[in-house]
């Protein structure tokens, strides 16, 4: 019984300074995250997309990936702003399976949290200084926010996380945007109390400190689909569920209402290919209706190079190892096909 404390982490700020920014790479930071936040507010017309693997499993593939979004990413910057998810650590249902990078640097090793956390920051890092792009994380762990906050310019807290006290108020502290997922279950009003929680102020402790927040006017909501109680995945990205969020958040006083639509997850019962259609649909939808043009800011695309997923082990070079994602070839087809629609 109890715990086996193995070794102690290394401080944020102690990762911070052994993985330093320059000046170039703060600057693009900061522009990044005022380019986001004023597509939230509708100063900015573009169209998010936050896109990238289910799991940044592997350095290699994934920076390849990412020097291939960027490029797509000037040609089409007049219309879509671009976000590379580089998730790294994955919550698992049971507790079982591969739980990102940030638990495994390797796949097929045992976990390593200290050469994990160094991992996650060297691959963020080495994003901006490579492309010029920040990223896009999930808040699994609320505690580890801290060693990449001066790198990520998005974060999304996941169905399973939405109802979490610590969750929200940690995302009342953040000078980033920051989207929240209605739960497995589906039900919305606990996504728009988790919205309401994080654009509040708060007293409370982080980190072993007792802590003051502002309240973040960016955090917003995200649909993901549900799973009903006989275990089937129900969509909620129709322009009914999205009418609806309009109407729900017209009863509140949040700021900025905004959604991004997550395309896969139960909205596609994890066919990656849904992806496509899902995504035509919704900007067919902001087409029919000023509403919810103006409430659909993005949406999120699961993509890597190679179509579908494997088994830890198979050694496919970019293909996901968690959630079967979209390949490159038709990822790229429907990055310009969305700045057509737009």
């Amino acid at each position: 019984m109890g715990f086996e404390y193995i070794s102690q982490m290394p401080t944020p700020s102690e990762t911070k300074q052994q993985f330093p920014l320059e000046a170039l790479e703060r600057r693009a930071k900061k522009k990044r995250d005022g380019e986001i936040k004023r597509v939230l507010t509708g100063e900015d017309d573009r169209f998010l997309v936050v896109i990238g693997p289910c799991s940044a499993d592997r350095e290699d593939a994934v920076l390849d990936y990412v020097e291939r979004l960027a490029r797509i990413g000037e040609k089409v910057a007049e219309k879509l702003l671009l976000i590379p998810r580089i998730y790294t650590s994955k919550p698992r249902t049971t507790g079982s399976g591969y739980k990102g990078l940030f638990h495994q640097p390797n796949p097929e090793a045992v976990s390593d949290l200290y050469a994990g956390m160094l991992a996650v920051r060297r691959l963020h890092m080495k994003v901006v200084q490579e492309t010029g792009l920040t990223t896009a994380d999930e808040l699994l762990y609320p505690e580890n926010y801290e060693y990449l906050s001066d790198l990520i310019s998005y974060m999304a807290v996941g169905a399973r996380s939405v109802e979490d006290q610590q969750h929200r108020l940690v995302v009342s502290g953040f000078d980033i945007a920051c989207g929240l997922k209605n739960p497995t279950g589906g039900d919305l009003s606990v996504m728009m109390n988790s919205v309401t929680a994080a654009q509040s102020s708060h007293h409370f402790a982080f980190r072993g400190w007792e802590v003051v927040s502002d309240g973040n006017p960016y955090a917003h909501a995200i649909l993901r689909g549900y799973v009903d109680a006989s275990g089937r995945n129900v969509p909620n990205y129709h322009y009914e569920d999205l009418q609806m969020l309009y109407e729900l958040y017209a009863k509140t006083e949040l700021k900025h209402p905004a959604c991004v639509v997550d395309t896969n997850h139960a909205n596609s019962g994890k066919k990656f290919a849904e992806q496509i259609r899902i995504t035509k649909e919704v900007l067919h939808s902001r087409r029919h209706s000023r509403n919810v043009a103006d409430l659909v800011k993005g949406v999120m695309i699961e993509s890597y190079l190679e179509d579908g997923s494997q088994k830890v082990g198979d050694g496919v070079y970019g293909r996901s190892i968690t959630d079967p994602c979209l390949g490159w070839a038709k990822t790229e087809r429907l990055l310009y096909e969305m700045a057509d629609m737009v």
